[in-house]
């Protein structure tokens, strides 16, 4: 009587545990082949794509360069995005990597820490794995979960959505300032010289 009265209990908690864990896709280790996240991971990998390429673009002895006092310089934009990644995502509970070294907010300290592009570069791509990484693990009932936002309750998917928008936000302003440095965006650059190439 005690025995089956145990397996009862145990068969019940099992239930419980599974009915109350966190949904999970299958194969976390993988990306999603369809739905929000699967468009939004896509949509990350070509503006990261860019933002790696210009910065690499852009010579050493122009990272101080800003087209104004007291205005983001060429190295700083780059340091805000990647702290920007960490800093969006912490509205929705997610805590940056201790590698990263990030010290939260839109901190000065973390956007002023170094102007070396190899250094910069490493920067921006560990919040951009981190970011993957991250959204890898996110649920699609995740996505509904509500998030305050300077004030605003919004989506988890909202916040993704910001996330994205300061992404193209900053490659725009990036873009502005390799160009008044005399700095083709590598993109375009490969561009022009397949239509030279065509005109032939």
């Amino acid at each position: 009587m005690r025995s089956s009265s145990f397996r009862a209990l145990l068969f019940i908690a099992f239930l419980a545990f599974f009915l109350t864990a966190p949904p999970t896709r299958a194969g976390d280790d993988k990306p999603p082949t369809s739905g929000f996240l699967a468009d939004y991971l896509a949509q990350i990998q070509p503006v990261q794509s860019q933002i790696m390429k210009l910065e690499q673009a852009v010579p050493q002895e122009k990272y101080a360069w800003r087209p104004a006092e007291g205005v983001r310089s060429i190295s700083e934009v780059y340091l805000h995005i990647a702290g920007s990644n960490y800093f969006l995502l912490s509205f929705g509970g997610y805590t940056a990597p201790k590698e990263a070294n990030f010290g939260g907010g839109e901190s000065k300290a973390w956007e002023t820490a170094t102007t070396n592009k190899q250094e910069i570069a490493k920067k921006l791509q560990v919040s951009f794995d981190w970011l993957r990484s991250t959204v890898m693990n996110i649920t699609d009932t995740d996505l509904e979960k509500k998030v305050d936002f300077f004030g605003s309750e919004i989506t988890l998917r909202s916040l993704l959505i910001n996330n994205l928008n300061h992404l193209h936000e900053h490659l725009g302003q990036s873009i502005a300032y390799a160009r008044m440095n005399g700095v083709v965006p590598p993109w375009t650059a490969e561009a022009e010289a397949r239509a030279k190439d065509k005109a032939k």
